[in-house]
């Protein structure tokens, strides 16, 4: 493995390690279990998962580093030129689930990918981002999370929170709902301009810049009232979670096509979800009102 890998996963074992920490202090009551694995065609990882906690009811935090001799088919759809090559690929990718509905789900990844091939330079780059899925939302909380969104990007060049902004609300899109997973945040991919050092460093400013956008929308809602019907209101909207991340997302697709750890990389999908045939919200609910925040807007 290079030196720059080295280094990415240097960096991504600590970040799990942070953000796992800082999940454990807010939920007060759970523990994350760990599950190391190896990959029989090179590589392995540590599936970190928290469940049953006082605030979250599912909360998990991956790190992999798997490598081998030909890249997977979603590797390459973006890059044909290096299909049938050689990879290493190392990772952290999270998922939080809580159980209060006036919490948003959330996730966030950061990854770096290298790949060569005979008669070609060798090629690396970047990828991450994070975004927000609330079921009952409010604008000051997403407010925040594109704030601290903006924030960190600021440092790297004026356009770059409206390039990933935009990137985000064009990725997580279910094309057959006519509707975005959430509200958004980052997406970036493929990012190799300007050197190394420059985009590691944006990509430690996201990684590090999730809590920051995170805990202080969980500290705000954590102890709202529920019932019933934001319980089950919540269950259904988990339903589009799903629908997302086994018909569209990239990184599903790598780990089933790489041969990664099933129970890992389906940590993702939430722990109780339920589907209703044609369900319509109440004109005028609460439930009805997060339609309105299906549509890319601009929060900053």
């Amino acid at each position: 493995m290079s030196e720059q890998a080295d280094r990415a996963e240097t960096f991504l074992r600590e970040l799990q390690d942070r953000i796992c920490s800082a999940i454990e202090a807010i939920d007060g009551s759970a523990r994350f279990e760990e599950d190391a694995w190896v990959r029989a065609a090179g590589g392995g990882g540590r599936t970190r998962v928290l469940r049953g906690g006082t605030v979250f009811e599912q909360a998990g935090v991956n790190f992999s580093r798997v490598h081998g001799s030909q890249l997977p088919p979603s590797a390459t759809a973006h890059r044909p030129e290096l299909a049938g090559g050689s990879f290493i690929a190392t990772g952290v990718s999270l998922v939080l689930h809580p159980h209060n509905p006036y919490v948003p789900t959330t996730h966030a990844n950061v990854r770096y990918f290298e790949a060569s091939k005979p008669g070609m330079e060798p090629a690396w780059w970047f990828g991450g981002g994070f975004d927000l899925t609330p079921f009952y939302p409010y604008d000051e909380d997403v407010a925040h999370w594109h704030k601290t969104a903006h924030d960190l990007c600021a440092p790297f060049g004026a356009d770059v929170y409206s390039r990933y902004k935009k990137w985000c609300d064009e990725y997580f899109y279910l094309k057959h709902r006519g509707e975005t997973r959430g509200v958004g945040g980052l997406f970036y991919d493929d990012l190799s301009e300007g050197g190394f050092e420059a985009c590691f460093a944006f990509t430690r400013a996201v990684g590090q810049g999730f809590l920051d956008a995170y805990l202080p929308i969980v500290d705000r809602r954590r102890n709202m009232p529920f019932g019933e019907r934001e319980r089950e209101f919540q269950l259904y909207r988990r339903g589009r979670y799903v629908e997302f991340n086994l018909v569209y997302d990239r990184g599903t697709l790598f780990g089933l096509q790489s041969g990664g750890r099933t129970e890992s990389i389906l940590m993702s999908l939430p722990p109780r979800v339920r589907f209703e045939y044609a369900y319509q919200p109440e004109p005028g609910s609460a439930e009805a009102r997060l339609g309105e925040y299906l549509q890319p807007r601009d929060w900053v």
